[in-house]
């Protein structure tokens, strides 16, 4: 199949990139390996799940969440969201489609794609001028290689197939990782009753989702400096000293941390005050696992019935892009830094991998579709 561009992924990357050519009226295909789109959303989330950010950040281009929708939606608000997007630009995904390879043809000035049709179990091949890699930030889970894990005589599961803790009720369960998804997952366990532990081991922010709100609206007006003082000010007034419960803060504001790193501060649901009162146990460091005994660097150990792991996800350009190397770093993110990492040789772009969220994704789809229409209209004017 011809066509002027090939996008990779229907994530709200994707679509949004869809969205942003069908205005400018460039023709496009969406290549997305699941068979529906917004798939992470839509089979890999927990149930409780909630945006965290207030939904003026989480808008994707031309097209504003409705005026009557909460400030903070709930994922399946969300997903009615993407659906009603999908609809009103008449995005049209090929499903089931993996794409195996993309390489670039030097001599006609084309991205050849291979991809896997699951449903036919053939390979089809697309040709496109321009390439855009929409897969995000979230593509496979990430489970660590700890010692002794394979012994581990309970369950194991990623976050990414984690729903509730309904199943988990009077059972022991070790939540590995502090993240957003780590400590939400953790207090949904609590919520049910599971008698649970969660690692924490980096330095993190605990904040309210209404202290980040506030602190993305004040950074249109005021340097980030400022803004992190006020939102420490906040948590420690909020909190307390968190760090005799095993949560340390980070020598970088949260603003700053997340423009340097691409980590967020934890927006809380109700889980300190759990590790508060005991019902959440922190933990450091594993040192082992002996079929269901786990041990930790204090040298403590705890029997459990099931470990879920919130340590996060790997992008997968690196596995189908042809020359990778050129254009990815080793953790599988543009070479070049923000603000231009949306853009790499030979016409190929990225989108959602600025590690700013939602917001993120609609900019970098905003660039790379001005940025075809510049190039399309240069190209006519210089055949005349």
């Amino acid at each position: 199949m011809q066509t002027e561009v090939v996008i990779v992924g229907a994530g709200p990357s994707g679509l949004a990139t869809a969205a942003c050519l069908n205005v400018l009226a460039i023709p496009y295909v969406v290549l997305e390996k699941d068979t529906c789109s917004a798939s992470m959303w839509k089979l890999r989330t927990y149930d409780r799940l909630q945006l965290h950010l207030a939904k003026r950040f989480c808008e994707l281009p031309h097209m504003p969440i409705p005026r009557n929708a909460p400030t903070f939606l709930h994922k399946t608000q969300f997903i009615q969201y993407l659906d009603a997007y999908v609809e009103r630009f008449n995005i049209n995904p090929v499903y089931s489609t993996d794409v195996q390879l993309a390489s670039y043809d030097e001599a006609s000035k084309t991205w050849r794609v291979m991809a896997r049709n699951a449903l036919t179990d053939q390979v089809e091949e697309y040709r496109s001028r321009f390439l855009v890699v929409a897969s995000g930030e979230n593509c496979d889970g990430f489970i660590p290689d700890l010692p002794g894990l394979q012994s581990f005589s309970g369950e194991i599961l990623h976050s990414s197939s984690y729903k509730s803790g309904r199943p988990y009720t009077n059972k022991s369960v070790l939540v590995v990782g502090s993240g957003n998804s780590g400590m939400e997952i953790a207090y949904d366990l609590a919520e049910h009753e599971a008698r649970t532990s969660i690692v924490i081991n980096s330095p993190i922010h605990v904040v309210t989702k209404e202290m980040i709100c506030m602190a993305m609206v004040m950074l249109g007006c005021l340097p980030a400096s400022v803004v992190d003082a006020l939102v420490v000010l906040l948590a420690k007034f909020k909190y307390g000293d968190l760090s005799k419960y095993g949560i340390v803060r980070p020598s970088l504001g949260p603003m700053r941390l997340k423009a340097v790193t691409g980590r967020s501060s934890v927006i809380d649901v109700g889980t300190v005050e759990k590790i508060k009162t005991g019902e959440i146990k922190v933990v450091k460091g594993i040192t082992n696992i002996r079929e269901n005994e786990v041990e930790f660097a204090d040298g403590k150990s705890y029997q459990f019935d099931a470990i879920v792991f919130a340590t996060g996800f790997r992008t997968n350009p690196r596995k189908w892009l042809q020359d990778a190397d050129s254009f990815l770093g080793e953790e599988g993110y543009p070479r070049e830094k923000f603000p231009n990492h949306w853009k790499g040789r030979n016409d190929l772009y990225f989108v959602g991998f600025a590690r700013s969220g939602l917001a993120g994704c609609s900019t970098d789809a905003q660039n790379v579709a001005d940025d075809i229409a510049r190039k399309r209209t240069a190209a006519y004017f210089s055949q005349r």
